[in-house]
């Protein structure tokens, strides 16, 4: 049974920074592209990043481009992403799932399942 449990979110600041965290189970995810998406109140949940099994290659959305930074440790089966200049637009509960990229560019969840996420919350 898959198991996708996220961790590290809170209020913070505008300009703050947060590190958040999701350890994957249940499949050999060390070999999948694995990823961040968020979902804002109100909005669809939207692609964030995501990072190849090697760790070489990651993609990111415009929206967060040199402000995040997503890295992996496949012994722990971990995905991390790291969030500087945090804005009131970064507000969302944040998910991790395995990732499928597409030709225009943007992640595409990779399995129909979706752990609880954690909350982001950006203060002005």
């Amino acid at each position: 049974q898959v198991q996708l449990v996220e961790s590290g979110g809170g209020l913070v600041q505008a300009g703050g920074s947060l590190r958040l965290s999701c350890a994957a189970s249940g499949r050999p995810f060390s070999v999948y592209t694995m990823g961040w998406f968020r979902q804002a109140p109100g909005k669809e949940r939207e692609f964030v990043a995501a990072i190849r099994w090697s760790g070489n290659s990651t993609y990111y959305a415009d929206s967060v481009k040199g402000r995040f930074t997503i890295s992996r440790d496949n012994a722990k089966n971990t995905v991390y992403l790291q969030m500087n200049s945090l804005g009131p637009e970064d507000t969302a509960v944040y998910y991790c799932n395995s990732v499928v990229m597409g030709k225009d560019g943007l992640g595409y969840p990779g399995v129909d399942y979706w752990g609880k996420g954690t909350l982001v919350t950006v203060s002005s």
